[in-house]
């Protein structure tokens, strides 16, 4: 039994004449918004409603950054900016109390090795650089 395996599933139809849903959607509710903003208000202050309303709406609708839509790159910057954000580069200074404790305390001394002891440490040291070279 054959099975038909769906293709190009990530390419949205064309449903209202050259625009998918989506950009449909976002183009009407820019207009739509823009003709409230025109009868309610003057046209000098609709003007600032319009022109920002319409961009966003064309920019939802049309423009793609890097290949993702417009709404995904603006959920992006939303998220960033309302995130908390962890800055590790900021390096604070010791404090001075520590600093002068570290100093006071001498130089550490290590445990003295016999001759037998510094020998056996030698030896397995060449050993296993001569394994390390193979």
């Amino acid at each position: 039994m054959q099975f038909q395996v769906p293709q190009f599933i990530e390419v949205e139809d064309k449903v209202i004449g050259p625009f998918t849903f989506r950009q449909f959607l976002y183009l009407a509710g820019g207009t739509g918004l823009s003709v409230v903003a025109y009868r309610l208000l003057p046209i000098y202050m609709a003007a600032l409603i319009i022109l920002p309303v319409a961009a966003l709406a064309l920019a939802l609708a049309f423009y793609r950054v890097n290949d993702k839509p417009f709404i995904e790159v603006l959920e992006a910057a939303f998220t960033y900016a309302t995130k908390s954000k962890l800055y590790l580069w900021k390096k604070q200074p010791p404090k001075p109390q520590e600093t002068a404790a570290k100093v006071t305390e001498g130089p550490v001394v290590g445990p003295k090795l016999s001759e037998s002891k510094l020998k056996e440490l030698a030896w397995s040291l060449d050993v296993n650089e001569k394994l390390n070279r193979r």
